[in-house]
């Protein structure tokens, strides 16, 4: 449906205050069967990540981690990119292909860990260490990927590190643990900036054993992201989607899962008779969902594909600069097989 040039000026009046349409949808729809005309009549491509509610997992026509979306945003033949997840992700989404229209359900759903390095300071930290590159986590603003000289995901970062020579000093930004990690397996001794994701920071290391031994049989499993005395009791460390495969081919029954809790609606699709347990925070609040995730909801899934805002737009230079290193990231990961 298009909006006529007033109500436009209204929409995106309301999209600056709120972060989406805040407009209640007729209640008699079937969303999901509107969602589905909608991706039709637009040829629109709806991309979802893992942490996104089991409802938009499902109508999804790609569901993946931050790898797999940003390969599926580079190749897509549709008109319309629909990102259901974070904004960092739509924008890369956006960078990758200029001339579509790339919208998301809620502009607002940022990220704490690409809010913990802002452009302005990076770059400061960055001129202090003329000698290193940069590795940057795709978690992270287009002004920090222009900054960088290759990107990574959680999928591809001991592959891409690995792509440097040994001697070769490191910048690793913005995620800590993440870097930290990489060090470890790689043997490397990269300098590492001070950000972190507040869902994966959370997780009790006490609980969590707590919780293993009411469940002596169960695997944990943990993103790299976790703080490294959660790691080092982990059965299995992965990516999103390292963690999803690990369970259908471990014989495990029941497993311990030390990341958002999204990625367990397809955990438990694909192993329909195992058990997913979800980490516990260290509080009794539920932070081991990321709020900017859940941010987005089908309501605000169904306006934007209807009214095609929130869109996401950005500078010509800007894009062109934080283009490259994803573009080296997708080179280096194809090569890898990845």
């Amino acid at each position: 449906m298009s909006m006529n040039p007033e109500t436009l000026t209204v929409a995106k009046n309301e999209i600056e205050r709120n972060g989406f349409l805040d407009i209640e949808p007729d209640p008699t729809l079937d969303l999901f069967a509107e969602i589905e005309r909608l991706k039709k009549e637009k040829n629109a491509i709806l991309l979802a990540h893992y942490y996104q509610e089991p409802d938009i997992q499902d109508v999804a026509d790609y569901i993946g981690d931050s790898l797999g979306l940003a390969q599926q945003a580079e190749k897509t033949n549709a008109d319309m990119i629909v990102f259901a997840g974070v904004h960092f992700m739509a924008e890369t989404a956006k960078i990758l292909n200029p001339t579509k229209k790339v919208v998301i359900p809620d502009l607002k759903a940022g990220c704490s860990l690409s809010d913990s390095c802002p452009p302005p300071l990076f770059k400061k930290f960055k001129d202090d260490h003329p000698d290193h590159v940069v590795v940057s986590y795709i978690n992270c603003s287009a002004g920090i990927k222009a900054l960088s000289d290759v990107i990574c995901t959680s999928s591809n970062a001991k592959v891409i590190v690995e792509s440097f020579p040994k001697d070769q000093k490191i910048i690793f930004a913005p995620d800590k643990n993440l870097g930290a990690y990489i060090n470890k397996v790689t043997g490397r001794n990269m300098l590492l900036w001070n950000g972190a994701c507040m869902v994966h920071e959370i997780f009790s290391l006490e609980k969590i054993t707590k919780l293993k031994v009411r469940h002596p049989n169960a695997k944990v499993i943990a993103h790299p992201e976790c703080e490294e005395p959660v790691l080092r009791i982990a059965d299995f460390i992965g990516s999103t989607t390292g963690l999803l495969k690990y369970t259908q081919k471990d014989d495990a029954k029941e497993f311990i899962v030390v990341t958002e809790t999204g990625i367990i609606h397809q955990m438990q699709k694909v192993n329909p008779t195992k058990t997913f347990i979800p980490a516990p925070p260290e509080n009794n609040c539920a932070c081991n969902d990321c709020p900017h995730m859940k941010r987005n909801t089908l309501e605000k899934l169904y306006l934007c594909m209807e009214y095609e805002v929130p869109d996401i737009t950005m500078e010509e230079e800007l894009r062109l600069a934080a283009k490259k290193p994803i573009e080296r990231m997708l080179e280096i990961s194809k090569k890898a097989g990845l």
